[in-house]
């Protein structure tokens, strides 16, 4: 990877559900100045305010990651951050007209096909890195999570899951610099468990969701009172909920799960505003984990430069 910050080549323009508030959004990635890092601007409120894209403004990781900063407030970034940055790009200023980024189909395949539509320009400036000397680790025993991250010449991350889900099983996978974001790992959707959703759809949760922008996983049969609750939960009729996957989905890689929790934690890991050289080991990752060790990192760097 380039030594240089890069910045989009042209704006790219993004519309559809917030996965939660089912808001409709559009979503504008425009060019930025070196140095500027990535900023989300508000221009649906009044002074159209901005919100850095960094570990310190993190202020909520229920289901996604939210940032916040005064009267802005984004959520559910991770996956647009997981492309632009894993995509090569620094530097951007993300136009938005709601409190969430559009969910897509659940991955971020549209987002990574349309950087590699318009490409990304190299600037003057060169690019901050943040050189893994020492281990940093962040874990939840009681849940299994645990992410480590230790010295490295260049950048990769592994990750392993298993919820003891006799569908899912145990799945693992890997991004290093040679590895094609854009096929490998963009397309992979997110994911719940079938038993989650009333709970979620209770907590005011997944109103832009659908069958088609997640994985739902059925680890048993349900009876048909249930099923028809979830039909009328997504405003459908021909819902299939037999043990697998909900309506027979074909996934796109046997270890999508995995892959999709790739996706998150570069994203993630991306709002500690420097490249890092370092390996990262993740069992189990979630937002709250992976932001977690973001703001460690940050912490330690704003401590060296001071």
């Amino acid at each position: 990877m380039s030594s240089k910050q890069r910045t989009i080549a042209a704006p790219i323009t993004f519309s559809g559900k917030g996965l939660h508030t089912g808001e409709l959004v559009t979503m504008t990635v425009r060019p930025a100045e070196a140095e500027s890092g990535i900023v989300f601007r508000r221009v649906d409120l009044k002074g159209e305010p901005t919100v850095a894209a960094l570990a310190h403004n993190v202020s909520d990781t229920a289901r996604g990651t939210t940032i916040k900063d005064g009267k802005a407030k984004v959520s559910t970034i991770e996956h647009i951050m997981s492309a632009l940055w894993t995509m090569g790009i620094d530097n951007a200023i993300i136009d938005i007209n709601a409190p969430e980024t559009p969910i897509m189909d659940g991955s971020a395949r549209e987002y990574a096909a349309e950087i590699t539509r318009v490409g990304t320009i190299e600037q003057q400036a060169e690019r901050h890195y943040f050189e893994v000397e020492e281990e940093f680790v962040f874990e939840i025993p009681k849940k299994g999570v645990r992410v480590v991250i230790t010295p490295a010449e260049e950048y990769s991350v592994d990750v392993d899951v298993d919820y003891n889900s006799v569908v899912v099983g145990c799945q693992s996978s890997h991004y290093d610099l040679s590895v094609d974001y854009p096929t490998q790992i963009a397309p992979c959707r997110t994911f719940v468990f079938l038993h989650e959703i009333e709970l979620l759809l209770k907590l005011g949760l997944i109103k832009g969701g659908s069958v088609e922008s997640a994985i739902v996983v059925v680890e048993k049969p349900i009876s048909e009172s249930t099923r028809k609750r979830i039909c009328k939960s997504f405003g459908r009729e021909d819902i299939a909920a037999e043990k697998g996957y909900l309506n027979h989905l074909a996934l796109r890689f046997d270890n999508e799960i995995a892959r999709h929790k790739l996706l998150d934690i570069l994203g993630d890991l991306a709002l500690l505003g420097r490249r890092i050289r370092g390996h990262v080991q993740a069992l189990r990752p979630g937002h709250f984990a992976n932001t977690q060790m973001a703001m460690q990192l940050e912490k330690k760097l704003t401590t060296t430069i001071q």
